[in-house]
């Protein structure tokens, strides 16, 4: 155990200034105390008796841990990348996937994470968390001072000599909020944004008689299916996904609440989760859990009152606006009878040249009253293009969201579960995601209470402009395309929103019950299959909808689970944590009896003989554990099966055209099923998926642990799980084609906590909270903590987080005091 007592930042901070010719950019003469403990795997318990100092101490050890992730992103975010990292290169958002080039993702930053554009968020930020993140910045810019003055050797060497390792500002970190507001929407169409611009003039003759042809629908539906671009990644939750649970008394063995928080996020990037705890004996504030990088607040935590976590929701956080051009001018549209000038914006960004010199680009983008001006193509055929009649433009709710960091301060220093739920409808600051909580004593509770646009479905049908709506529909339903020249179709405002323009709390889906809730990305509808919730407007979610592979058996497990008697806290771990496979449940027996049979089976490339695999598949036992075998056969024949076009002879009502029996909303949870493996699609799939086991040199009976291996941290390392697609609880995703390294996890099961209640010895609820970070908490190769998390959540090994004073000093590895300026 270490014990260190640093004082005073003034000369760290004088060395920044001239190192970096910037001048410290906050502080502003403030005085911080605060302790950083360190206890086992890394874990910062964060301690100051006030706002300011706790962002202090926050920002320093989340720079200790992951200093060159995030100061890339804030890089980024200023529209930097290529006066740093010159022209070729390109940035990726990694849950949304979205990739730009350096200089498209310069323009998209500069345009839309303006000073103007975070004011209100900065402006409206509670006083005590502009004082947190005034903290975090001085803490972070003095770790980089040290490092920059010759400290922390060996540490840090993607970047410790870089020219971009430069301070950071405030506007940094709230333009770092921003851009996490806009995962969602905006920025998932950075390219569409940066790439929009105006046809050519028409002569005054040609626009007279210039007549609107109408869009060909079925030419863009057809190019949206063969490629659907940025929408498909609105609609797949396959790196951006989750799972949660809260149980009720109802359901567990001790008659106190549970809770499952169990994001699927970014092995990489900055949309990793780090674990810390906060606490301020002078605000009564004592909470533990993650974040994201660059958030000084905990974003899925819990403390002795209540927890809570966060899945991915199925709402729209944009709406599309069709706008009806003036021919003669493409940049006017039609608004209530005039036409109005669209706002032109000059951006200017710089561009490191080859020999090191700065040269600059400048590109004009436009803004309608409503946001961007965008282009979206398909397969070559512009979608939703920008000709001399029409146009298309992109009104974000979350790029007007204010509210954003005020709702989790507020949660951080909340005292009960009763205030943790008030305060989700008064703020309404959540910005793309559904919400389970419980404490000690209480119900499980839901909620979708977010940021959603306020256009209900009599506004849809009004509204929508003809056909592309119709078009995106059938891609993504709920999504609304508006008719932009007309006043009515602007977004509705309720009473009890706290904004114009969203939906208020009372058109929200929310419940509360005794026995359990559940959300697993899918909507609204089946939290809990013995209340469906029904009745809320399109945008938000389905109802009486096929809900996926993912989040049926989120709802069977449990079902099954308890028809064998209530949860315990062992219980409820082997249930998270079992890999099991939903899709092979319903289907390898099928292929093992009725495939398998044939011997062969024609693939793509011709026959292949498939017994060796069906030998394996028959004695797999439907788990993606480390000593399972044959689950990879397993996913590649499903991988090749949901990548192949549906029969036309099976017609579920939603879903692949592969079952049998069709999806039916009169039983949702185990509908549809019964694979059809006497379809040419689905031998083929088998047949291409031996093909790449084979390919691969794996066994077909190989055990899964020596498969599959983080991509980015330490290949040496097992990992269980099994993919979205595939109908795994346990997850990971995106992971590769199956080739001789095996796969490669880049997704998945990221920040889990199971958390639970206990009484002390004078029958006080106290928490008791264990779980993982499945990559580790720094992604720094040099730090002790950069792969020991990891060898724990291979091996199953849970961990109660440190949370009492007596825990932390049990399990403490170091102690940081820190003082300054």
């Amino acid at each position: 155990m270490k014990i260190f007592s640093r004082i005073g930042i003034g000369a760290a901070l004088a060395l920044l200034t001239a190192c970096s010719g910037s001048p410290p950019p906050a502080g502003g003469g403030a005085s911080y105390d605060v302790t950083i403990t360190r206890t086992t795997y890394g874990i910062p318990h964060i301690k100051a008796n006030d706002f300011a100092s706790l962002g202090y101490g926050y920002g320093y050890a989340l720079a200790e841990d992951n200093l060159c992730v995030l100061q890339e992103d804030f890089i980024t975010i200023r529209g930097q990348r290529s006066r740093y990292f010159g022209a070729n290169g390109s940035y990726t958002i990694y849950p949304n996937g979205v990739t730009a080039d350096n200089v498209t993702s310069d323009f998209f930053w500069k345009f839309a994470a303006t000073d103007a554009a975070i004011a209100p968020l900065k402006n409206h930020t509670l006083p005590s968390f502009q004082a947190v993140t005034r903290g975090f910045v001085d803490g972070w810019n003095r770790y980089l001072a040290e490092l920059k003055a010759g400290a922390h050797p060996g540490r840090h060497q993607s970047c410790a000599k870089a020219d971009w390792l430069v301070p950071i500002t405030e506007d940094d970190l709230y333009r770092r909020y921003f851009r996490l507001a806009l995962i969602a929407s905006s920025s998932v169409f950075e390219n569409e944004i940066v790439n929009a611009q105006p046809p050519a003039l028409l002569s005054q003759a040609h626009a007279r008689s210039k007549t609107a042809a109408p869009p060909d629908a079925a030419r863009l539906a057809a190019a949206l299916r063969a490629d659907p671009g940025p929408l498909a990644r609105l609609g797949a939750h396959a790196g951006f996904a989750s799972n949660m649970y809260a149980l009720g008394k109802d359901s567990t063995a001790s008659g106190e609440p549970m809770l499952l928080g169990n994001p699927h996020f970014p092995w990489i990037g900055t949309e990793r989760l780090y674990l810390s705890h906060l606490e301020m004996p002078s605000q009564h504030m004592d909470i533990m859990g993650a974040s994201l990088y660059g958030v000084p607040a905990i974003l899925i935590g819990f403390n002795d009152h209540f927890a809570w976590s966060h899945t991915v929701s199925t709402a729209f956080r944009f709406t599309f606006y069709e706008l009806t051009l003036n021919p003669g001018d493409p940049t006017q549209y039609l608004y209530n009878g005039q036409f109005v000038p669209m706002t032109r914006v000059p951006v200017t960004i710089e561009v490191k040249n080859a020999d090191g010199s700065l040269s600059t680009q400048t590109r004009t983008l436009y803004r309608s009253q409503y946001g961007p001006m965008l282009v979206l193509t398909a397969s070559g055929v512009p979608v939703l293009g920008w000709n001399n009649l029409k146009a298309y433009t992109l009104r974000d709710a979350n790029a007007e969201n204010d509210r954003l960091i005020n709702q989790f301060a507020e949660w951080n220093l909340a005292q009960s579960l009763d205030e943790f739920i008030a305060l989700h409808k008064r703020v309404l600051g959540i910005p793309w995601v559904n919400t389970v909580a419980t404490g000690p004593g209480g119900k499980a509770y839901y909620g979708d209470v977010s940021v959603v646009p306020n256009v209900t479905d009599a506004e849809v049908q009004r509204c929508s402009a003809q056909p592309i709506a119709t078009v995106l529909a059938q891609l993504e339903p709920g999504l609304p395309v508006l008719d932009g020249s007309r006043a009515d179709c602007q977004w509705g405002s309720d009473p009890d929103a706290p904004a114009p323009g969203i939906f208020g709390p009372s058109h929200l889906p929310t419940l509360q019950r005794d026995d359990w809730v559940k959300n697993s990305n899918d909507s609204y509808w089946l939290t809990n299959p013995a209340q469906p919730l029904t009745g809320y407007n399109r945008i938000i979610g389905c109802e009486n909808c096929d809900i996926g592979l993912r989040p049926r058996l989120a709802i069977l497990q449990l079902q099954r689970q308890l028809a064998q008697g209530k949860l315990d806290l062992p219980t409820f771990q082997n249930l998270v944590l079992s890999s099991h496979i939903y899709s092979a449940e319903l289907a390898r027996d099928s292929v093992v009896n009725r495939l398998c049979a044939l011997g062969t089976v024609l693939s793509s490339s011709g026959p292949v003989d498939v017994s060796e695999a069906c030998a394996a598949l028959k004695n797999w036992d439907l788990a993606d554990n480390l000593d399972s075998q044959g689950g990879h056969i397993w996913r590649e024949f499903w991988r090749n099966l949901v990548g192949s076009p549906p029969s036309p002879l099976s017609l579920p009502v939603l879903g692949p055209g592969y079952w049998l029996v069709p999806f039916s909303a009169s039983d949702p949870v185990n509908t549809p099923n019964t694979l059809d493996v006497l379809l040419p699609t689905v031998q083929q799939a088998f047949g291409d998926a031996v093909n790449t086991v084979k390919a691969s040199g794996f066994a077909f009976d190989a055990p899964f642990g020596t498969i599959q291996h983080p991509c980015c941290i330490d290949p040496s390392i097992p990992i269980f799980g099994g993919e979205d697609f595939e109908g795994a609880f346990t997850v990971v995703d995106d992971t590769n084609v199956l080739d001789k390294n095996g796969y490669r996890v880049p997704y998945g099961n990221s920040y889990i906590q199971t958390v639970t209640w206990e009484p002390d010895a004078n029958g006080t609820p106290r928490v008791h909270a264990e779980g993982f970070v499945t990559y580790s908490e720094s992604t720094d190769p040099a730090n002790p903590h950069f792969s020991d998390f990891t060898r724990a959540y291979s091996q199953k090994a849970w961990y109660r987080f440190p949370y009492t004073d007596a825990e932390i000093q049990a399990a403490k590895e170091s102690e940081l005091h820190l003082t300054g300026p």
